[in-house]
């Protein structure tokens, strides 16, 4: 396993300089871990005031580049070769403290899991498994990470691909930005939260059966340019996963014409330039190990008529798919079976995506999901910094048999900017979910 940063490691942004040159030199815009040449831009005025960083955090940030390179060298804890067979309980300690994640939940369901914070990735969950309430423990993934945060603005520039040293930017958190729950070392929390109901159920003049349900949430924040992204990932007792990231901080500043913007500010004498929001996120599931399993979608037709058919396509070859309605996928392992002798599965829905498409020269923008062969450069979906590799998700489809299946989720947000997003700018969020299918015979509470 990867050695997560040391809390000392400086940060650099990935897409703009420190604020305090944006009003007297050219922004350099730095890539550095997809690219290793600097692009100048002028940078228009902040309507705001602006979060100034120090000189010293500068002099990190620079030093936080020259290190970068690090995070493509061998050992950065990306799975190689074989993986140890399945087994009927998860390992008791896959790591060691404070990296190892052990949660019990009020209704008797347990998740395990361990955190890194890579370099290009940053916050990476590993070895995730789940225990329903008086069942064995499932794996569910190996690894589970974001793997891209692509920002194209309405009007055609600039177009931005945030993550490539997402480590790097982490942020220190307060206790305050964990309520309830721990920070691991600087850069993480882990807490438990309310979900609401799992379950009500009223009848016949007795008293309601109902419960409350609770998820434990791993988060980290980063600093990329003027966004604060905070990504958080949500494990529910009833066994569904939430990955989800909200955007926060502050708008860019850019101004544009009406046709590619909105009014802030008063009158209609500055447009901020609304863009898009892409994120990927990459899963490698592995039920109960790598072997056997398949990725599965689901499609219901007969709209418009008064049945509805269930059908079903198995990728057993790298592919893609967009959304539908009435369409989600399952990643199953047919010998993996519950009580009822039903495959155990968790099912993907990425109803809520906005679907952006762009032009052809970014064809990772043309499919809301990817499944393709495990190989361990395959990184990121878009500038992908491993050598020998190729440089985004849709190249990584090439028809190649399926055996251990890599699913990359693409969900979009378009944000037209609106006054509340005066800074600091609200948290807008976008995400997906993975339910349960069949991992238990019964409700699991």
């Amino acid at each position: 396993m990867t050695v997560p940063l040391p809390p000392a490691l400086p940060r650099v942004p990935t897409r703009s300089a420190p604020r305090f040159l944006t009003h007297t030199a050219p922004r350099f815009l730095a890539h550095a871990a997809t690219r290793f040449l600097t692009r100048a831009a002028t940078r228009p005025p902040l309507r705001w005031k602006p979060r100034v960083p120090s000189r010293r955090a500068f002099r990190s940030g620079l030093l936080g580049a020259l290190l970068l390179p690090l995070a493509l060298l061998p050992g950065t804890g990306w799975r190689t070769g074989a993986q140890a067979a399945a087994a009927p309980q998860a390992p008791a300690a896959p790591c060691g403290t404070p990296y190892r994640i052990d949660q019990a939940m009020p209704n008797g369901a347990r998740w395990q899991m361990c955190w890194e914070m890579r370099n290009v990735e940053g916050l990476t969950l590993t070895k995730v498994a789940y225990t329903p309430r008086g069942s064995r423990a499932v794996s569910v993934l190996r690894t589970a990470a974001l793997a891209q945060i692509h920002v194209p603005y309405d009007s055609g520039t600039p177009r931005y691909h945030d993550i490539g040293a997402l480590g790097a930017t982490a942020i220190p958190l307060q206790a305050v930005d964990c309520p309830g729950g721990a920070r691991r070392g600087q850069f993480v929390c882990v807490t438990t939260r309310p979900r609401g109901h799992a379950y009500l159920k009223g009848g016949d003049g007795e008293p309601a059966t109902t419960a409350q349900g609770r998820e434990l949430v791993v988060f980290s924040a980063f600093q990329v340019g003027w966004y604060t992204y905070l990504v958080e990932w949500g494990f529910s007792d009833d066994g569904a996963i939430t990955p989800r990231v909200g955007a926060t901080g502050s708008l860019s500043g850019f101004t544009t014409t009406p046709e590619h913007g909105w009014p802030i500010g008063v009158g209609r004498a500055t447009f901020e330039e609304s863009h898009s929001h892409n994120i990927f996120w990459r899963l490698d599931f592995d039920i109960q190990g790598k072997q056997d399993d398949v990725v599965e979608q689901y499609d219901f037709s007969g709209s418009g008529t008064a049945k509805r058919k269930i059908s079903h396509t198995a990728f057993t070859r790298e592919g893609k798919a967009v959304n539908s309605p009435m369409r989600w996928w399952r990643v199953v392992d047919p010998r993996v079976r519950n009580a009822d002798g039903h495959p155990v599965s968790w099912e993907i829905n990425n109803s809520e995506s906005s679907q952006y498409r762009g032009p052809a020269n970014e064809k990772f923008t043309q499919a809301d999901i990817y499944v393709t062969q495990y190989r361990a450069c395959e990184r990121l979906a878009t500038t992908n910094p491993s050598p020998g590799c190729a440089t985004s998700v849709d190249r990584y489809v090439n028809g190649e048999r399926i055996t251990d299946p890599v699913v990359w989720v693409n969900v979009d947000f378009h944000h037209v900017a609106r006054d509340e997003d005066g800074d600091t700018m609200p948290t807008h969020w976008q995400g997906f979910r993975i339910a349960p299918r069949d991992v238990t015979a019964k409700n699991p509470y």
